[in-house]
């Protein structure tokens, strides 16, 4: 069955995490549920201090690791000392990252680059860099935090999308690549909640005075939105990392499962109307 753990509460092995962008949000919450669950934790984060409280509460159980994600070679020393540190490395989580709001024509190169530095190559840096510890054990789980911004987009935040859509694809590859080696892959697609996702966290482009309507429309729109409590996201990540057969990708939230169908019904139906302009560019 769907999010079945393969192991009964009881005799459940202990699991060793190296999750990034611990310091808060999903990555905090995600680091507390599987320490308080028993479970070993690499966690990285920008300024190590603010794990400080977890160092207190768990102990041993915690590894903390100062990392910017988008120093390829310091997350490949991170991963390094991560698996020297625990011996072993079984759950990956690539959480790190943030928004950056504005639209296509306002953004500059100084941001568009930073955007896909973080989001997309610090995930591609820390896979590249656990991979060879997973294949030699012969197992792990790498969990590729996306959004339901790397299947849906929206006005204001295209290069953020550009990021979470190329993250997506690589990681359904990745997911062919290894499954051989008895690595799993899953893709966790949050809708709106209530994290600092859009607050300080954010990068904003300097805004052109001809998208102000678009700017008014999207926050009109938000103020309709309920977040959901990143707090109770916590049990759908511990049962995936558990499941036996975990999905490729899962949404979370309501909000999610209400909007992905149907931006997906919509595709099916724009490609089906237009069938026959696609059919006849074989040119037979």
């Amino acid at each position: 069955m769907p999010g079945q753990s393969s192991e009964s509460e009881k005799g459940r092995m202990m699991k060793t995490w190296f999750i990034t962008g611990t310091s808060r949000g999903f990555g905090r919450e995600w680091t507390e549920a599987a320490l308080e669950r028993g479970d070993q934790v690499a966690a990285t984060a920008r300024n190590t201090e603010s794990l400080n409280d977890f160092v207190e509460r768990f102990g041993d159980q915690i590894f903390p690791i100062a990392l910017d994600v988008t120093n390829r070679e310091a997350d490949f020393a991170a991963v390094k000392v991560a698996h020297e540190h625990f011996g072993q490395l079984d759950v990956i989580v690539n959480n790190a990252g943030y928004g950056l709001f504005g639209a296509v024509e306002e953004v500059n190169e100084e941001e568009a680059r930073a955007q896909l530095e973080t989001n997309l190559f610090g995930a591609l840096w820390v896979t590249q860099a656990a991979l060879p510890y997973l294949r030699a054990q012969g197992h792990g789980h790498i969990l590729q935090v996306s959004s339901i911004g790397g299947v849906a987009a929206f006005a204001s935040l295209g290069l953020y999308h550009a990021s979470k859509w190329a993250l997506e694809g690589f990681s359904e590859s990745l997911s062919q690549e290894v499954a051989p080696f008895g690595i799993k892959v899953t893709i966790i697609e949050p809708g709106g909640f209530s994290t600092d996702w859009s607050g300080s966290s954010a990068a904003r482009a300097t805004p052109n005075p001809a998208y102000d309507g678009m700017r008014e429309a999207r926050a009109k729109r938000a103020g309709g939105m309920k977040a959901g409590d990143p707090t109770a996201t916590s049990a759908a990540i511990l049962k995936v990392v558990d499941a036996e057969n975990p999905p490729l990708r899962l949404l979370l939230g309501a909000f999610a499962t209400e909007i992905i169908p149907k931006v997906y019904e919509q595709r099916l139906k724009t490609w089906a109307e237009w069938t026959d302009v696609s059919r006849a560019a074989d040119g037979e």
